[in-house]
């Protein structure tokens, strides 16, 4: 198995940026979602309820500034087009807490479970997509931890879908025959929750190891 693509998303609930290569802490990818929507209330506004967030692409520029559509998320432009996608009275705030992420920092998706999916991979906004994976073989590894180099992370559970998966990337397009799909084919749930134990740098086309449940230490090394 290998990583096969590496994803971050520096504002929450935007499209984001393919990388080569990232580095991991216990805050998942770096660089990942310090930016939020809220609202006047503080309320972190996401694409279930405005998905026309997603029709704005966040990247870092070379100093780790957040971009949207190119521009530093500051600038007054970058504001106006938000108000315009979530609503008036939203605004974009950095946060970097652990409490920006719904569940834990990290997504990992399989090309595998992908290929059942049968859709754009984005849909599934992953962190990381392991390649060379069987099938749905991802469904059999809660409990256990992938090893990529240095880096250790720890796989909690199966990613229970929302409505984001309805709206076409490119488009925006709705279709909620997608989240019929997955709830009916795959339980509500496709990708995995995880968290990371032991930070690091990893790149795309790198070896990944998988250590099942109750393997001794020494295959961490």
């Amino acid at each position: 198995m290998y990583v096969e693509e590496i994803w971050r998303y520096p504002v929450k609930s935007m499209a984001g940026e393919q990388l080569q290569s990232a580095r991991l802490t216990s805050s998942g990818i770096e660089g990942d979602r310090v930016i939020q929507v809220r609202n006047a209330r503080g309320r972190t506004i996401t694409s279930r309820t405005q998905p026309g967030l997603l029709g704005h692409r966040a990247s870092l520029d070379r100093q780790g500034l957040p971009l949207v559509d190119g521009m530093p998320w500051t600038d007054q432009g970058v504001a106006a087009a938000v108000r315009q996608a979530a609503g008036a009275g939203v605004k974009l705030v950095r946060d970097e807490s652990l409490d920006r992420f719904d569940i834990l920092p990290l997504l990992v998706a399989t090309d595998g479970a992908i290929a059942a999916f049968g859709r754009d991979r984005r849909r599934l906004r992953p962190n990381i997509v392991v390649g060379g994976v069987s099938g749905l073989d991802e469904r059999t590894w809660p409990g256990s931890q992938l090893v990529i180099g240095d880096v250790v992370i720890g796989i909690a559970d199966l990613r229970g879908r929302c409505i984001m998966t309805t709206f076409d990337p490119d488009t925006l397009d709705h279709d909620p025959n997608v989240l019929r799909d997955i709830v009916n084919r795959f339980g509500g749930k496709l990708a995995l929750n995880c968290e990371v134990l032991r930070g690091g740098t990893i790149q795309v086309k790198q070896e990944v190891k998988l250590v099942r449940s109750g393997a001794t230490a020494d295959a961490l090394a």
